[in-house]
């Protein structure tokens, strides 16, 4: 924020969230700028709505519908829709559109307020955390905060052409940042393109080699059955039990741990992992990420195998990273892939996974196939996690200039759009 100038002249707004501000604006009730609108109407007369992190956007495709549909609350072009759960904190926005939204929704009427200003004022995070501060509930996820709460929270009263021009830099300012951020992510997509053509390149078959099945490869073995109830949740003479849901794409993960007690193992032998097994969760075995298929590794240990996780091990003759590469493929995905239509919850069994297809190829050209490929790979991997960086210090960088021109640290009214000169006249005035 070093390039742009402060107020002339601070004074202490008395509100926490908004601290110092210009000394020419003031702090006010938020029900002074809104009026709720509570009409109910139907989804047949008025599309409905998603209320996102992106705003308010036409109802996606992966929305939970209800049988809810006659009765949802109306939304019109310029009303400020926000979620009212803890779960959903940061979906909120001017809507763009007519329509209607879940009755879960709080829905405002501007009318002594910029609209454009209010979208960036109250989705900025700051505001966001004062919202939610203002919520009851029993648990995190049941937290919510109800309009007549909302209506208490102090906000900033500011002339309307300061607030036409904070949105109107806002609006420029932020689609420069979006901009840069989907050039960063298409590269991302592209660098993963990259990857999986560099794993097909080493899995798919020749048209003068051999395939065989899987099975004659590798011993695969299921996990064990352990009874929920008999799970334990402390580690202290237990031992780690690896479930599915530890299992990324790539990695494995133990924020959610069960065990069970090292004092029953007899005869569990078989279950225990070593260094270097491959694991596969079965249930949900691909993530938009890719296949949830890991390597085990010192750390992990000890643990034992859980149902719905596959263990995996490379016979003699067989690169044991080669078989890793054939199960994160595309081509091996296409393969279970055919036999999942229709279901609901994917899931792929043993037999499945043995009965896919591979090269047939001796030891040496498996592991130095393999080798050049995770050479690529590691390298592909290196400039992904650059371009994340740079979304990440981007999105912070978005977040932070909304947070500081909402609130008055930065002053932005001698700001012109480069492009015209005409830039702040496109904001609706406020309805007085």
């Amino acid at each position: 924020m070093a390039r742009y100038k402060a107020y002339p002249e601070y004074k202490d707004s008395g509100v926490e969230w908004l601290g110092k501000i210009p000394g020419h604006w003031e702090a006010k009730r938020l029900g002074q700028f809104f009026e709720e609108r509570r009409d109910k109407v139907s989804d047949k007369d008025y599309p409905a709505l998603s209320v996102t992190m992106q705003g308010i956007v036409p109802q996606l495709e992966n929305a939970a519908k209800t049988d809810a549909g006659d009765n949802r609350k109306l939304v019109l072009k310029n009303d400020f829709v926000i979620n009212s759960r803890s779960d959903r904190k940061g979906s909120s926005g001017v809507s763009p559109y007519d329509g209607s939204v879940s009755l879960i929704a709080i829905v405002m009427i501007p009318r002594r307020v910029i609209p454009a200003y209010a979208h960036h004022l109250l989705r900025s995070q700051p505001f966001q955390e004062e919202f939610y501060r203002y919520g009851k509930g029993i648990v995190a996820d049941l937290w919510s905060t109800n309009s007549s709460e909302m209506k208490n929270i102090l906000i900033p009263k500011i002339p309307d052409q300061e607030a036409k021009t904070i949105a109107n830099f806002l609006d420029h300012e932020t689609a420069k940042i979006d901009t840069l951020i989907e050039e960063q992510q298409s590269l991302i997509r592209l660098l993963q393109e990259k990857r999986q053509a560099v794993i097909s390149h080493v899995v798919a078959a020749r048209p003068d080699e051999k395939v065989a099945r899987l099975s004659y490869f590798i011993d695969l073995l299921p996990g064990y059955a352990f009874p929920s109830k008999g799970y334990k949740d402390t580690e202290e003479g237990n031992i780690k039990l690896l479930r599915g849901i530890n299992i990324g794409v790539g990695y494995l993960k133990w924020d959610e741990v069960a065990y069970w007690r090292c004092s029953e193992l007899e005869d569990l032998e078989a279950f225990q992992l070593h260094e270097g097994d491959i694991v596969f969760g079965m249930d949900r075995p691909w993530i938009s990420s890719g296949a949830r298929v890991a390597e085990v590794k010192a750390e992990d240990l000890p643990c034992l195998l859980l149902q719905r996780v596959a263990r995996i091990r490379a016979g003699q003759k067989t690169f044991q990273p080669f078989i890793k590469m054939c199960l994160q493929s595309i081509e091996f995905k296409k393969y279970v892939e055919s036999d999942l239509t229709g279901v609901s919850v994917p899931h792929i069994s043993p037999e499945q996974i043995k009965g896919f297809g591979i090269r047939d190829i001796s030891f040496e050209q498996q592991e130095s196939e393999t080798k050049q490929a995770l050479e690529q790979i590691s390298r592909i991997e290196r400039i992904v996690i650059q371009a994340q960086d740079a979304i990440q210090l981007m999105q912070e960088r978005r977040t932070a200039l909304i947070s500081a021109a909402v609130t008055g640290k930065i002053d932005v009214r001698d700001w012109v759009a480069p492009s015209t000169q005409n830039q702040q006249e496109q904001v609706p005035e406020a309805d007085i």
